[in-house]
């Protein structure tokens, strides 16, 4: 069953993947370019003939390879490493064109380009409420690019992703320009849902539990997969997706900064009188294995005493002498 459930995973992806490559005609862009401007000239030397010996003939001829050479130009494209181009033909999509260099394709047909290079976005700090209720201020930088280009271009519509204030256009800066603005409001919304399950720090009662000061890598990965899916309707590949700033928000950072400096004191007295403790057992057996005094159980508690207040005290101690009998 688990197997059958797969393979009908893997028929889904590949049905749902609409994207295909341009199988159209594809002829060398600079031989092109040569054949039009030849055309170009050689209609306007037939109309200069025409009318000098005014043979309607020439004229006709010329006119007509002019008006072949405007048909030809619109057919040139030309594609630099990590671009692309999705060619329609009357509103049908008939594939994407990924061939870097200079072609020329059919006339009729629209393109419209858009950009695979990697993208870097660094997301400015959010406020969010953790797992315990605490407001906290997080951040996350991502790296994304194109991968579907149908999806990118007919799954989501991208003309209304654009700024508010900025002028939506076809050309590749606005395109991509909208695309961002995509990915920056879903990796709001995913840093919200991953923030909202995870507390910032442990505490006594989740001492075990993942936290999102000590999370890492599963934080990040957790993060990386809800971007892949809130992503890929647009055909977006997330290339790696991580917390680049974490902290409370100002209304509550200093009372949490005195529970941390607290937790900390208590650390560091736990291990002090923990050493203590082992140092006054060691004096203890020493002085007893050397036979160097015998003490009474009330001498030994006093010394234990001594010696706890000596090694535990942050000033220090003040050796008094004895000089009495």
């Amino acid at each position: 069953m688990q197997r059958i459930s797969a393979i009908n995973l893997i028929i889904s992806g590949k049905m749902a993947n609409k994207e295909f490559t341009y199988a159209g005609t594809t002829l060398n862009g600079f031989g092109m370019l040569f054949l039009n401007l030849a055309l170009t000239i050689g209609g306007m030397v037939l109309l200069v003939m025409t009318i000098g010996n005014l043979l309607w003939q020439t004229g006709v001829c010329g006119g007509l390879l002019l008006v072949a050479s405007l048909f030809i130009w619109p057919g040139f494209v030309m594609l630099e490493p990590g671009e692309a181009r999705v060619v329609m033909f009357f509103g049908k999509y008939v594939g994407t064109f990924t061939r870097t260099g200079y072609y020329w394709i059919n006339p009729f047909t629209v393109t419209k380009k858009l950009s695979l290079r990697a993208r870097n976005l660094d997301a400015e700090p959010i406020k969010v409420n953790d797992k315990e209720g605490n407001p906290v201020m997080i951040g996350l930088v991502l790296v994304w690019r194109l991968k579907d280009t149908y999806k990118a271009l007919f799954e989501i519509d991208s003309q209304t992703m654009a700024a508010t204030n900025a002028q939506v256009g076809t050309d590749l800066k606005s395109m991509m320009a909208a695309f961002e603005r995509f990915v920056r409001v879903q990796s709001d919304a995913a840093l919200r849902q991953v923030a909202g399950q995870y507390a910032y720090d442990d505490t006594e009662s989740r001492a075990q539990d993942i936290t999102l000061r000590s999370g890492g890598e599963e934080i990040n990965e957790q993060l990386e997969q809800k971007l892949t899916e809130r992503l890929a309707m647009a055909g977006i590949e997330v290339v790696e997706a991580r917390i680049n700033y974490l902290a409370y928000a100002p209304e509550i950072a200093a009372v949490m900064l005195r529970r941390q400096q607290a937790t900390a004191i208590i650390a560091a007295r736990e291990k002090i009188v923990e050493g203590a403790v082992s140092m006054v057992k060691m004096a203890l057996e020493q002085l007893t294995e050397q036979d160097i005094v015998h003490l009474d159980d009330d001498r030994k508690a006093q010394m234990v005493s001594n010696l706890l207040v000596v090694l535990c005290g942050e000033d220090n101690a003040q050796p008094i002498v004895n000089t009495g009998a």
